[in-house]
Protein backbone atom coordinates (compact mmCIF):
# COMPACT_ATOMS: atom_id res chain seq x y z
CA UNK A 1 0.00 0.00 0.00
CA UNK A 2 1.30 3.34 -0.83
CA UNK A 3 1.30 7.08 1.34
CA UNK A 4 0.76 10.23 -0.25
CA UNK A 5 2.66 13.49 1.61
CA UNK A 6 2.60 16.72 0.34
CA UNK A 7 5.40 18.84 0.36
CA UNK A 8 4.62 22.41 0.51
CA UNK A 9 8.16 23.65 0.47
CA UNK A 10 12.21 22.90 2.06
CA UNK A 11 11.57 23.36 4.85
CA UNK A 12 8.86 20.41 5.21
CA UNK A 13 11.09 18.62 2.63
CA UNK A 14 13.90 18.33 4.65
CA UNK A 15 11.49 17.66 8.03
CA UNK A 16 10.09 14.95 5.87
CA UNK A 17 13.46 13.41 5.42
CA UNK A 18 14.54 13.88 9.38
CA UNK A 19 11.13 11.87 10.28
CA UNK A 20 12.18 8.51 7.67
CA UNK A 21 15.38 8.64 9.40
CA UNK A 22 13.57 7.52 12.16
CA UNK A 23 12.86 4.28 10.67
CA UNK A 24 16.01 3.30 9.50
CA UNK A 25 17.80 -0.09 9.97
CA UNK A 26 21.33 -1.51 8.71
CA UNK A 27 20.51 -2.80 5.45
CA UNK A 28 17.93 -0.21 4.40
CA UNK A 29 18.23 0.98 1.08
CA UNK A 30 15.84 3.97 0.02
CA UNK A 31 15.34 4.62 -3.88
CA UNK A 32 14.61 8.20 -4.71
CA UNK A 33 12.93 8.33 -8.04
CA UNK A 34 11.89 11.66 -9.53
CA UNK A 35 13.16 14.02 -12.17
CA UNK A 36 15.26 17.45 -11.67
CA UNK A 37 14.04 19.52 -8.72
CA UNK A 38 11.68 17.71 -7.08
CA UNK A 39 13.32 17.34 -4.06
CA UNK A 40 15.40 14.07 -4.04
CA UNK A 41 18.48 15.54 -2.20
CA UNK A 42 16.94 17.79 -0.18
CA UNK A 43 15.31 15.10 1.24
CA UNK A 44 18.77 12.85 1.90
CA UNK A 45 20.42 16.63 3.35
CA UNK A 46 17.38 16.47 5.82
CA UNK A 47 17.65 12.79 6.40
CA UNK A 48 20.93 12.56 7.06
CA UNK A 49 21.15 16.00 9.22
CA UNK A 50 18.86 14.49 11.31
CA UNK A 51 21.02 11.17 11.52
CA UNK A 52 24.15 13.52 12.02
CA UNK A 53 23.17 16.67 13.92
CA UNK A 54 26.78 18.31 13.67
CA UNK A 55 27.75 17.20 10.35
CA UNK A 56 27.15 20.84 8.90
CA UNK A 57 26.59 20.82 5.32
CA UNK A 58 25.48 17.63 3.39
CA UNK A 59 26.44 18.01 -0.15
CA UNK A 60 25.18 16.53 -3.47
CA UNK A 61 27.38 13.61 -4.62
CA UNK A 62 25.91 14.74 -8.18
CA UNK A 63 29.57 14.70 -9.43
CA UNK A 64 31.26 12.46 -6.31
CA UNK A 65 28.61 10.04 -7.58
CA UNK A 66 28.40 9.21 -3.97
CA UNK A 67 29.48 10.49 -0.23
CA UNK A 68 29.38 8.47 2.59
CA UNK A 69 29.18 9.50 6.20
CA UNK A 70 29.55 7.33 9.53
CA UNK A 71 26.20 7.10 11.44
CA UNK A 72 25.39 6.42 14.68
CA UNK A 73 25.39 2.86 14.54
CA UNK A 74 25.65 2.54 10.52
CA UNK A 75 27.01 4.10 7.83
CA UNK A 76 24.84 6.19 5.79
CA UNK A 77 25.80 6.16 1.69
CA UNK A 78 23.93 8.77 -0.29
CA UNK A 79 24.15 7.99 -4.30
CA UNK A 80 23.53 10.43 -7.55
CA UNK A 81 23.48 7.80 -10.13
CA UNK A 82 22.59 10.61 -12.21
CA UNK A 83 25.97 10.55 -14.44
CA UNK A 84 26.24 6.22 -14.01
CA UNK A 85 26.95 5.00 -17.56
CA UNK A 86 26.34 1.62 -16.86
CA UNK A 87 25.24 -0.81 -13.88
CA UNK A 88 28.42 -2.33 -13.83
CA UNK A 89 30.14 0.51 -12.25
CA UNK A 90 27.88 0.62 -8.96
CA UNK A 91 30.87 -1.70 -7.94
CA UNK A 92 33.45 1.01 -8.66
CA UNK A 93 31.51 2.75 -6.02
CA UNK A 94 31.33 0.89 -3.54
CA UNK A 95 27.48 -0.54 -3.87
CA UNK A 96 28.77 -3.72 -2.11
CA UNK A 97 30.46 -1.82 1.06
CA UNK A 98 26.73 -0.65 1.77
CA UNK A 99 25.04 -3.78 3.55
CA UNK A 100 25.70 -3.11 6.58
CA UNK A 101 24.93 0.71 6.67
CA UNK A 102 21.83 2.53 4.63
CA UNK A 103 21.71 3.61 1.36
CA UNK A 104 19.89 6.10 -0.33
CA UNK A 105 19.96 5.98 -4.00
CA UNK A 106 18.69 8.61 -6.51
CA UNK A 107 18.19 7.78 -9.68
CA UNK A 108 17.83 4.13 -8.65
CA UNK A 109 17.02 2.77 -12.12
CA UNK A 110 20.03 3.54 -13.29
CA UNK A 111 21.15 0.73 -10.36
CA UNK A 112 19.85 -2.31 -12.27
CA UNK A 113 19.96 -5.38 -10.78
CA UNK A 114 22.16 -4.15 -7.72
CA UNK A 115 19.08 -2.22 -6.56
CA UNK A 116 17.23 -4.84 -4.24
CA UNK A 117 13.56 -6.08 -4.04
CA UNK A 118 12.91 -5.16 -0.70
CA UNK A 119 13.42 -1.39 -0.48
CA UNK A 120 11.23 1.86 0.33
CA UNK A 121 10.65 3.25 -3.06
CA UNK A 122 10.23 7.01 -2.52
CA UNK A 123 8.62 9.10 -5.83
CA UNK A 124 8.86 12.51 -5.87
CA UNK A 125 6.92 15.11 -8.06
CA UNK A 126 4.20 17.51 -8.25
CA UNK A 127 1.06 17.98 -7.70
CA UNK A 128 0.28 21.53 -9.05
CA UNK A 129 2.10 24.02 -7.92
CA UNK A 130 2.91 21.35 -5.00
CA UNK A 131 5.39 19.17 -4.35
CA UNK A 132 4.74 15.78 -3.59
CA UNK A 133 6.34 12.35 -2.34
CA UNK A 134 4.78 8.77 -2.25
CA UNK A 135 6.07 5.79 -0.60
CA UNK A 136 6.22 2.78 -2.04
CA UNK A 137 7.28 -0.26 0.10
CA UNK A 138 8.73 -3.26 -0.86
CA UNK A 139 8.63 -6.04 1.80
CA UNK A 140 6.55 -7.32 4.59
CA UNK A 141 9.13 -4.83 7.15
CA UNK A 142 8.65 -1.55 5.12
CA UNK A 143 5.18 -2.52 4.98
CA UNK A 144 4.62 -2.19 8.77
CA UNK A 145 6.91 0.08 9.44
CA UNK A 146 5.47 2.19 7.09
CA UNK A 147 2.19 1.48 8.39
CA UNK A 148 2.74 3.34 11.78
CA UNK A 149 4.68 6.38 10.15
CA UNK A 150 2.69 9.61 11.24
CA UNK A 151 3.63 12.78 9.11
Amino acid sequence: MTSLYRLDDETRTLAFGAAIAALLAPGDVLALHGGLGVGKTTFARGLIQALLPDIGEVPSPTYTLVQAYEGPGFPIWHFDLYRLESPDEMEEIGWQETADGVALVEWPDKAGPHLPAWRLDLLFGFEGDHRTVTLEPHGEDWQTRIDAFRF
